[in-house]
């Protein structure tokens, strides 16, 4: 199985994350942000990963650094399980819709990162800043080095948003990072 652990431990926060790419949906997760597990669990589920993460931030501030650097260790464990990427899909696409709201997610683990995102989240949902599912991505996908774009098709209810945008991330990583051949995806030879 494709795994990775890692351990980051910053003045903000302190995590222990470890990531198993040919899972089966099993998380345990804990970062003392309700909304954010919440989010990270359909993430987990729907993408059939296997993920144990334990974060300890600096709640009393906010929890924009939990948030940040929980996306900067899912970057580096994803990164490390793919190793040299030999066999995967590489690319994916995907739509959800969620109730009210439908959102779009296309991914490329290219070994480049690029975040576009399309709509900006604003408001709360309970504590939650919206603004942070941008950050996430941001931190995710600059340590994940993958290329990853994100809209809003639709807009409404702020929790079907960031459900929409999670779930639709999960299947595009599901199927991104399927083994579907035995080289690697590039015309270069290797994926940087």
């Amino acid at each position: 199985m494709r795994k990775a652990c890692v351990t980051r431990e910053t003045k903000e926060t302190a995590i222990s994350l470890s990531l198993a790419l040919d899972g089966t949906g099993r998380a345990e997760i804990g970062t003392g942000v309700g909304f954010f597990d919440h989010m990270l669990e359909l993430f987990t589920v729907h993408g059939r990963l296997d993920v144990t993460l334990s974060c300890k931030g600096d709640l009393q501030v906010d929890a924009h650094h939990t948030v940040e650097d929980t996306g900067i260790a899912l970057g580096d464990c994803f990164r490390e399980a793919l190793g040299d990427k030999k066999g995967i899909a590489r690319f994916a696409d995907h739509v959800v819709p969620m109730d009210d709201v439908a959102a779009q997610v296309a991914v490329d683990f290219s070994g480049r990162p690029a975040l576009i995102f399309e709509d900006m989240l604003t408001g709360k949902v309970g504590n939650f800043d919206m603004e942070l599912v941008e950050e996430f991505l941001r931190a995710f996908t600059a340590h994940a080095g993958c290329n990853l774009y994100v809209k809003l098709l639709r807009c409404g209810n702020r929790h079907h948003e960031a459900e929409a945008i999670f779930k639709a991330l999960a299947l595009c990583v599901r199927d991104a990072v399927k083994i579907v051949s035995d080289v690697i995806p590039s015309s270069k030879g290797m994926l940087e």
